[in-house]
């Protein structure tokens, strides 16, 4: 089988190897599609904090089960499928309580453990999670980026009728938007690009603001009049929009923190304290995220069409990323064809 194999930053070579065969409790996946994501991008470029080189990416994708375990008896031969990405101890703090996203011991497949850019792949078949036959393969692998914002929703609690502001409109801002779209929240996103701000409203994400262009100032009060907003997902990693929720959201309000911040961000804690506003942190997804976006997607409430920017063949790998880079902000999903 093929094997991709990126052995420095920015050069993946092809190797073959053999078919993996899958343990007891194990499932062998035959991979059809993979999603590119930012910190897939990260690593191209040399600076993933967490990865070291040579590594076999991949954690966003679909596949047909090839074969089953003698111990797996809830998984069909043929059934399209995706997994959970996260490696776990079962023994810390957070998985003890069933934080296991956050696990001390934390590992994910395409960065510190082998991914699924391969043609086989072999995993724990209580981390499969089954698709519905009518799923496109592209859906399928929009599933992992889906439960990012799933989750992130998730630590907002309520969000029904409520005003929130989602800063960034990339795949996990559109996608959180979509996720607090169908629970009832009234949304507005902003951005820097035009053309993924016209994602969003292709998406069905019609309140957007491109901050070049309107005041943030002017932009809450043309789509929230008076009421202010009261949640906020920052989903881009910058100084000026953590700074921009804290210092406008209404008294009390809710702030979760989607976004990687690659340089340390100068907030005003004394906003923090003395309007009594909640900072919330997020990381990855659980298991029944999935499940959560399989049904939002599967009942249209995720349109993943307009996210899929380009696709390309398998041993066109490296062509991904250099279209990646050239196009800039006009892409928002590249996807590889097995």
């Amino acid at each position: 089988m093929r094997r991709a194999i990126m052995i420095s930053p920015g050069h993946i070579k092809f190797k073959e190897a053999e078919k993996p065969l899958p343990g007891k409790e194990e499932v062998l996946l035959r991979i059809k599609k993979i999603g590119i994501c930012g910190s897939d991008v990260h690593v191209w470029h040399g600076k993933h904090p967490y990865t070291s080189y040579p590594v076999i990416q991949g954690h966003e994708f679909s596949a047909t089960v090839e074969e089953v375990g003698k111990a797996v008896k809830n998984i069909n031969i043929g059934a399209k499928v995706t997994a959970t990405p996260q490696i776990v101890c079962g023994e810390c703090g957070p998985c003890k309580r069933g934080d296991y996203n956050i696990c001390n011991e934390l590992k994910v497949e395409g960065f510190q453990a082998p991914g699924v850019a391969q043609d086989f792949f072999v995993t724990d078949s209580k981390k499969v999670v089954v698709l519905p036959e009518a799923f496109s393969f592209e859906q399928g692998a929009m599933v992992e980026p889906a439960s990012v914002a799933v989750h992130a929703v998730d630590k907002a609690g309520d969000v029904k009728n409520k005003n929130i502001i989602v800063f960034g409109a990339g795949t996990i801002g559109n996608l959180v938007g979509q996720v607090l779209k169908a629970k009832g929240a009234k949304v507005l996103i902003t951005d820097l690009s035009d053309y993924r701000l016209d994602i969003a409203n292709k998406c069905g994400l019609k309140n957007t603001s491109n901050a070049k262009k309107e005041k943030f100032i002017d932009a809450i009060k043309r789509i929230f009049g008076e009421e202010e907003f009261s949640i906020a997902f920052e989903c881009v990693g910058v100084e000026q929009t953590i700074s921009n929720a804290i210092e406008n959201i209404q008294k009390g309000g809710k702030i979760v923190v989607v976004g990687v911040f690659s340089e340390d961000p100068r907030v005003n804690l004394g906003f923090v304290q003395d309007r009594e506003l909640k900072l919330f942190g997020t990381l990855m997804y659980k298991y029944e995220d999935y499940e959560k976006s399989v049904s939002l997607i599967e009942n249209g409430l995720i349109n993943i069409n307009p996210l899929i920017t380009e696709h390309f063949k398998f041993e066109d790998y490296e062509k991904a990323y250099h279209y990646i880079d050239k196009q800039g902000h006009k892409v928002m999903k590249v996807i590889i064809d097995l």
